[in-house]
């Protein structure tokens, strides 16, 4: 495995690797690496010749500094998870690279409109603004590739699709399936944070998810049970919505057919999401 961490070198491989005919698959990560990241790197390995991961911890996209400090690092595991999986390139690029100004604000910066600030947008202002910026960066260095991203963060599969539409990078979107523990819990590197307790606080997501699946109900009885399930156990619930899957516009009660449900919530100061299908039928 390939490691590097300047951009020029960086971009170089990709050049190479596609002057020899190559399919380069990418995945950009921001470490503390999971079975649901191996699952995306298994993903592109088999259908590139190549992968390129990417692990940045983007401070442009935390709002509270102690939410940067507290984001798990776990270089050596990292490393030891890519390997295994079959990344060619693993590139961990320093902070200086990335945004030359940091800590003073960056001149440019990247943002996808609506879809970047409903949701964890209107919760965490800016956030967006930083993963689009960093996405679009990390985009045009690449170049021409096939991008990878796990389907838990929904509403940034979203906002990078679109981000990728306006702007016409040569980048095909891959949307991967969340990967859950036996119990139903999405994988998340935030997992790390929470105590026992709090894990099985954290299990009330998938639950939610659930239960709203289980029976077609109006919009608004799915969101009523969503945030029951959440409450019962303890949560902090940031929202609890169903939403158009394309738009994430919220459904309204004179709607039938599929629809995505989005939830966000506060365990033990540790901010959780998750999504997943849902039926909604009209009153």
């Amino acid at each position: 495995m390939l490691e590097l961490s300047d951009i020029p070198a960086w971009r170089s491989y990709a050049v190479h690797e596609r002057a020899k005919g190559h399919r380069v698959g990418l995945v950009p990560t921001m470490g503390a690496l999971h079975e649901g990241h191996a699952n995306l790197f298994r993903t592109a390995k088999a259908v590139s010749d190549v992968v390129v991961a990417t692990i940045f911890v983007n401070p442009r996209q935390f709002q509270d500094p102690g939410d940067l400090e507290r984001y798990p690092r776990t270089p050596e595991q990292d490393r030891e998870i890519a390997l295994s999986c079959g990344v060619d390139c693993l590139v961990t690029p320093t902070l200086k690279a990335m945004w030359p100004e940091y800590p003073n604000e960056t001149p440019t910066t990247v943002a996808v409109h609506r879809l970047g600030e409903v949701y964890e947008g209107a919760d965490r202002p800016g956030h967006f603004d930083g993963v689009a910026s960093v996405v679009a960066k990390i985009f045009a260095i690449t170049g021409p590739c096939r991008a990878f991203f796990g389907g838990k963060d929904y509403q940034q599969l979203a906002v990078v699709r679109q981000l990728v539409r306006d702007l016409a990078f040569d980048v095909d979107v891959v949307g991967c399936a969340i990967v859950r523990d036996a119990d139903g819990l999405a994988l998340s590197s935030r997992n790390a944070l929470l105590s026992p307790e709090g894990l099985e606080r954290a299990h009330s997501f998938s639950r939610a998810l659930r239960r709203v699946a289980e029976v077609p109900r109006p919009a608004g009885a799915q969101r009523a049970t969503m945030n029951a399930v959440l409450e019962e156990a303890g949560v902090r619930v940031a929202y609890a919505d169903v939403v158009d899957p394309l738009t994430l516009v919220p459904s309204r009660d004179d709607e039938t057919g599929e629809r995505r449900a989005l939830l966000a919530g506060i365990v033990e100061g540790v901010r959780l999401i998750d999504n997943g299908p849902v039926q909604v039928v009209g009153r």
